[in-house]
């Protein structure tokens, strides 16, 4: 199962995250599938790939709450339901 959850990155007390799809039996800081986003806490900064984390969120990737919360925040939600709208058009 894939999961779309965060990698730390940065220096010491300066935590910056990627925002991954990685297989669940991976650790946090293990190989990932594929970089699909950034944030930075500090700044409040996010950059996110959403065609990429459209992908695969269709194919079955669950996101922890963390990143559920950053990607509710990015409406990354409300474009899944306009693709699906459009699908049964």
């Amino acid at each position: 199962m894939v999961k779309l959850r965060l990698k730390r990155c940065g220096r010491k007390q300066r935590a910056v995250y990627r925002i991954v799809a990685i297989d669940v039996r991976s650790r946090r800081e293990g190989r990932d599938l594929r970089k699909v986003g950034f944030y930075d806490p500090i700044k409040n900064q996010t950059y996110l790939n959403v065609p990429a984390i459209l992908y695969f969120l269709e194919k079955g990737a669950q996101p922890t709450e963390t990143v559920y919360d950053i990607l509710k925040r990015a409406e990354v939600f409300d474009l899944i339901k306009m693709n699906e709208i459009k699908k049964k058009r």
